[in-house]
């Protein structure tokens, strides 16, 4: 789709990190870097901050190419161990026979490749975490001048000799030195691998046979100007975010925020992806499939590199925490046309919260909105005078987004997600894909010609319906609300809401529609692929496997582009929301694929069309692909823009990132010439501005084809693992194989000890989402990696090794032995080994689920159990009588302990006086300030939900799920839904529902 809400805020800007100037050492403010280009550069003055707040003047350094290769830069023993390397490399190279470089380069380049995207991305990663990389330093004295004089002035004599005049080693941090150190080692790294990729693909060269001489002419042209366009995003690049950036300055010390500019608004992550657009073009110019498939590979890798290591470091280090369920106020469309993109919900999107945000979000020229709040009471709000009042009490206008959202979606299924067969739409939609996909099975028997007639015109059927029926329909739905007017029509809605009723049920039949003929499109298409698809009997005949790799690669482009759009359009524009909903409050928001591209939909969205057509390599499939792509294009001309300039207006964004970046490049090369060249300046000005346009017409109609596809893999990974945890804590009695220590003579048991710490004199006893505090005592020759572990009651049959999962409720004795779930085995002689402390469960640590349970202290990261402690008790307050104010206080404070007792998302009417008015006070703020009433309450996650549903299962007998808890956000409200629950489940009270049990 579309559609832009402005919640979503990008998360690519791969390694760019903008210099921060100071006017003094006392503060840091943080600018973007400018580049001069007509003035003379300025000396200017760069501050950077260590973790410690260390406020120090960053020197100047140099760039790789001019340290290494100009021989009138002194060299480093660093550097000259890379020159030996990449000389060894070429004359090996050079010496070898071909089959035996062909061998050996692969295997130094897998070695290099895996040295950078393994190895850097551990370190880096420790680095960011736990500043491993400087505290090993520290710790091993190796800058201490009085610990290892030697080496620390081998280092000093490393740095300073490829540094300025302002460089100090004596006053600099120990942060940005070891940066400096460690960059040395990254250009080993990065340069081998580069030289050793460079030799693996020139031992392939050859001429591909049975190619013309255009073909031959033709490939060598896009090879070399795959590698030209692969430099000039590196040194753009680099332009941009300095040596700072390039090699990860920010994990060791900060010099400003992430900033978009230059190469960094062409495309996401530019640097892992565009970046390695020589890969492809070296692999044209050499012609060979193996350095093609090669070259995919270690594309992929660092792929990996950026998911296990970028970016959740960019969320670590520039992510900012943002409120699920917060309620912003509806802001009143204005009348007159608004800049912007189509379909914007300013309220909400469906994919997981932003980790980083951006200054610019909107373009220069667009007019600043204006809000008009509304200050009604929201539906189904209690107001503390109305606290007793009946439960049929009549609902009152909306007018917070969240409320709005809520209203009109409940987690609606999106293609094949959020399924739910007791829904008769998503019931309908299952069958009718088995029926198209078993489709030869209830056909009559037909020729081979006649059963492949059938296909084509089941999925041209559909096709023809998706793009021109519902097109129409929507068509009419924008010009004059005609489905809606059919829904008024027709049927009858009672009470004084029945407009607004019957909107909602044109609604929620127009998603359900338009889902079902979106995957029976696709499903249709694809089913004729797969009728027509043959498995080539001989792969490396021909364009075989250059068609199947291509193909599979526009159809991962397609599902990337449309999870990318997906992330920022939302349940409201993935469903046209604005075609029925005028509640919404819409503004421009160019974030995530938006800001490369004006409408990704237009250029991206039949790449898979195409892909299966590739795939299929027949005739039939490839005319269905044009009938799609120009049936797509008519609905996009036809119905979406049309509706577009009719909300918006005509000030839509005429420049996406990309175009506004190739503007920028051909207007400062014209000035360039203009000022060398003046009298021919205003011809090449011309040329220059028709090559841009040329450029902008061909580069909106094509995918980005190097994009981060393998972007999703991280999201459906947490998906599966969620699952799985899951699936553990439904089997309980599912045994796992202890790790164990055979040899523990040394290890004195009777030494080893927990003790709880109860929150009163009273029994050990906890309320449900109440942190545990306990100590605990061990010898001084136990090991750090000692972990406490919380189970159940009962569940392990020894008392001497355990041998059910903790299902990750367990307690490291010393954190920074812990990774996670992992043990790191770093065990260092003469770490300091305490035999005494206190360690907190709570939160996830916490087992929401009442019962007895225990603690056990286990051995060096193992399932050794050193000692036990008391039974304990998990309990959860129960209301004597199921009234509201009873139902009431119970919630209440199962809500505080759900949300980690923190002020800024639990209701005001939990906090104490003088809390809750300043509170008030900031919820009543005018503009789009959250509205908060002193029932309402926020998640930082969705997993602070699942708590607070567990809990309302244990004391009120009444299972939600975490998107109701989401939805309500409200103790009053949430109160009254536990009282109609009840009520309505009373009858079956004797079957397990309403007995205010555990279930």
């Amino acid at each position: 789709m579309a559609a832009v809400p402005s919640a979503q805020q990008p998360t690519s800007g791969l390694k760019q990190r903008n210099t921060t100037k100071v006017a003094d050492g006392s503060a840091i403010v943080d600018e973007p870097e400018q580049a001069l280009e007509d003035d003379k550069p300025k000396e200017e003055i760069i501050w950077g901050k260590t973790p410690d707040g260390t406020v120090f003047r960053v020197p100047t350094t140099h760039d790789v190419l001019t340290s290494l290769f100009d021989p009138r830069q002194p060299k480093s023993h660093l550097d000259a161990l890379t020159l030996f390397t990449l000389s060894a490399q070429i004359i090996l190279f050079l010496v070898l026979p071909r089959n035996v470089s062909q061998t050996l380069f692969v295997l130094y380049f897998t070695f290099w490749r895996t040295a950078y995207d393994a190895g850097l991305g551990w370190v880096l990663t420790q680095q960011s975490k736990k500043k491993w990389i400087v505290r090993e330093v520290k710790k091993r004295g190796w800058m201490d001048k009085k610990r290892r004089p030697q080496v620390a002035a081998w280092i000093q004599k490393q740095l300073a000799g490829k540094m300025g005049k302002d460089y100090d080693f004596d006053t600099l941090p120990i942060e940005y030195n070891t940066w400096l150190i460690f960059r040395q080692f990254v250009d080993i790294i990065l340069l081998n691998d580069f030289v050793a990729y460079c030799m693996f693909a020139f031992s392939h060269f050859r001429v591909p046979n049975n190619l013309s001489m255009t073909m031959h002419v033709l490939r060598w042209i896009c090879g070399f100007a795959l590698i030209a366009f692969n430099w000039w995003v590196k040194t753009e690049a680099h332009h941009v975010v300095k040596d700072y950036g390039w090699y990860w300055g920010d994990v060791f010390f900060a010099r400003g925020n992430l900033v978009f500019d230059g190469v960094f608004e062409m495309a996401p992550h530019p640097m892992y992806s565009v970046g390695y657009a020589g890969y492809y073009g070296l692999s044209l110019i050499v012609g060979s499939y193996t350095v093609m498939f090669v070259s995919l590979a270690a594309h992929a890798a660092q792929f990996g590199f950026l998911l296990y290591f970028e970016n959740p470091h960019i969320a670590r280090t520039y992510g900012q925490k943002k409120m699920i369920a917060q309620r912003t106020p509806l802001v009143k469309r204005r009348t007159e046309p608004i800049p912007g993109h189509r379909r914007s919900a300013s309220s909400f999107s469906i994919a997981d919260t932003p980790d980083i945000t951006e200054a610019e979000t909107t373009e220069s020229e667009d007019e600043p909105r204006e809000h008009e709040s509304m200050t009604t009471p929201r539906s189904g709000r209690m107001t503390p005078s109305s606290k007793h009042s009946s439960m049929d009490e009549k609902p009152v206008e909306i007018v917070t987004q969240h409320d709005l959202m809520n209203r009109y979606f409940h987690k609606d299924a999106v293609i094949l997600f959020n399924l739910d067969l007791l829904r008769s739409s998503d019931f309908t939609l299952v069958v009718l894909l088995g029926y198209a996909l078993f489709l030869p099975l209830v056909l009559p028997r037909l020729s081979e010609r006649g059963c492949l007639i059938s296909f084509f015109v089941h999925a041209l059927a559909w096709r023809l319906f998706h793009s021109f029926g519902l097109g129409l329909l929507l068509k009419a739905q924008s010009e004059r609300k005609w489905i809606v007017r059919h829904f008024i029509k027709h049927y009858h809605f009672r009470g004084e809401e029945g407009a607004k009723r019957a909107i909602e049920e044109a609604f929620d039949n127009w998603k359900s529609m338009y889902n079902l003929s979106l995957c029976m499109t696709y499903t249709s298409f694809g089913a004729l692929v797969l009728k027509t698809y043959h498995i080539p009997v001989n792969w490396t005949v021909g364009g075989e496997l250059l068609r199947h790799t291509l193909g599979f690669f526009l159809v991962f482009l397609h599902i990337w582009t449309a999870s990318e759009s997906f992330k920022v359009l939302g349940l409201f524009g993935w469903f046209f929301g604005d075609f029925f909903i005028e509640d919404y409050p819409v503004q421009l928001d160019y974030s995530g694929i938006y800001r490369y591209l004006n409408n990704p939909e237009k250029s991206m969205s039949g790449a898979a069309v195409w892909g299966l057509s590739l795939l299929s390599g027949s005739k039939l499939v490839f005319a269905l692909a044009v009938i799609s792509h120009l049936a797509h294009w008519w609905f996009l001309s036809a119905v979406e823009m049309p509706h577009m300039k009719k909300l918006y207006g005509d000030s839509l964004r005429k420049e996406a990132g990309f175009t506004r970046t190739i503007r920028k490049v051909a207007t400062k090369n014209a000035k360039l010439l203009e000022s060398r060249l003046a009298k021919q300046a205003p011809e090449i000005k011309k040329v220059a501005e028709e090559v841009r346009e040329t450029l902008e017409k061909a580069f909106e109609e094509t995918a980005d084809a190097f994009e981060e596809f393998l972007a999703k893999s991280q999201p459906k990974l947490v998906e599966v693992m969620q699952e799985t945890r899951s699936l553990i804590e439904h089997s309980k009695s599912r045994l796992i194989l202890p790790r164990v220590s055979s040899n523990l003579s040394s290890y004195d048991r009777t030494k080893y000890a927990l003790t709880l710490l109860p929150p009163s004199d009273g029994p050990l006893r906890w309320h449900l989402g109440e942190p545990i505090h306990v100590r605990w005592n061990a010898p001084p020759n136990h090991s750090r990696r000692d972990w406490i572990g919380l189970y159940r009651l009962g569940a392990n049959r020894s008392r001497a090794v355990t041998e059910v999962n903790s299902q990750g409720h367990w307690r490291p004795v010393v954190d920074e032995e812990w990774d996670g779930d992992t043990a790191l085995h770093n065990e260092r002689p003469g770490a300091a080994v305490q035999e005494d402390g206190e360690v907190v469960f709570r939160g996830k640590a916490l087992p929401w689920r009442t019962g007895s349970y225990e603690l056990r202290y286990h051995h060096d990261g193992m399932y050794n159990v050193m000692a036990v402690s008391a039974p304990f008790e998990i309990y959860v307050d129960r209301p004597a009588s199921f009234d509201y104010d009873s139902v009431h206080a119970s919630l209440a404070k199962i809500v505080v302990l759900g949300l980690d007792s923190d002020p800024a998302l639990i209701p005001a009417c939990a906090l104490p006086p003088s809390s809750r008015a300043s509170s008030a006070d900031a919820g009543s703020g005018s503009g789009l300030e959250p509205v908060r009433d002193a029932e309402d309450f926020r998640f930082y996650s969705e997993d602070q939900a699942k708590r607070i549903a567990l809990g309302v299962q244990e004391a009120f007998g009444i299972e939600f799920a975490e998107e109701v808890i989401v939805a309500d956000a409200n103790v009053s409200t949430l109160t009254r839904r536990i009282l109609e629950g009840r009520e309505m489940l009373a009858p079956f009270a004797g079957n397990g529902s309403g007995n205010g049990g555990a279930q």
